[in-house]
């Protein structure tokens, strides 16, 4: 009988094309797909919680997998698909679930960061892991213009196009968190699901209201109707991490 798999995994996202599979392979996905069909020698689809972008990170992305022979306890698969995988990508957890649960359709939530280096200067190593912003941020703007996400609005102003309209763009963003140690400033967003975009383009807004080009009534016209409501602002990839997703 086949056993399903959970998998939480990270990567650093700036060598992929994002998480879902593609012809070129270059993909998150592709990569455990691979790895799992050289470690099992056959074809095994793996399952997402969802996409992340080119260039998005994840600290805890959840998959399941179903393995067509019990061949493998838990720590053995982790251990076979990491010897395996890039460096760049790693199984930090694997359990054995029930065959009802999905990956996708199971989540109840995610919990996005995103991560600004306001200083001068950019650190290396901070290179592709923060958006740098040096020019001057207003904290009383950001906080206020972080506090109008909160609460269940339609975000279609917030979401980008995929090639055709979105379907239901309401979601409920249950907190909403800035934080600064030194330089570096994170916001942390906990929802029930997110748009095409949707954070970085929040993301790029609250900046926006912090650097005093857009207030806090042109941000709010964007809930009613996806009206523009002054510029728009998508914030780099390289800054993102998915946090958690949860059941």
């Amino acid at each position: 009988m086949a056993q399903r798999i959970k998998l939480i995994v990270a990567y650093d996202g700036a060598p992929f094309a994002g998480w879902q599979s593609q012809l070129h392979g270059k993909t998150v996905q592709d990569q455990l797909e691979n790895a799992a069909r050289r470690i099992t020698g056959e074809r095994i689809r793996v399952h997402g919680a969802g996409r992340t972008d080119t260039g998005v990170h994840a600290l805890g992305q959840c998959a399941h997998l179903d393995l067509p022979k019990p061949k493998f306890t838990p720590d053995q698969l982790r251990a076979a698909l990491n010897a395996v995988l890039p460096p760049t990508i790693r199984v930090l957890r694997c359990q054995r679930v029930a065959s009802t649960f999905h990956a996708r359709f199971s989540a109840t939530g995610k919990v996005y960061r995103y991560r600004i280096w306001h200083g001068p200067v950019l650190p290396p190593l901070e290179f592709g892991r923060a958006w740098h912003v040096p020019n001057s941020l207003d904290s009383d703007a950001l906080r206020n213009a972080l506090s109008r996400f909160r609460g269940r609005h339609d975000f279609a102003g917030f979401a980008a196009n995929r090639g055709q309209p979105p379907g239901d763009t309401v979601r409920t963003i249950s907190a909403v968190r800035l934080t600064r140690r030194g330089p570096c400033l994170t916001m942390e967003f906990a929802g029930d699901g997110f748009l095409y975009k949707m954070v970085r383009m929040m993301v790029g807004a609250t900046v926006l209201c912090g650097q005093g080009k857009l207030s806090t009534a042109e941000l709010a016209q964007r809930f009613h109707g996806g009206l523009p409501g002054g510029p728009r602002l998508v914030a780099p990839a390289a800054g993102l991490f998915l946090i958690r997703v949860r059941y």
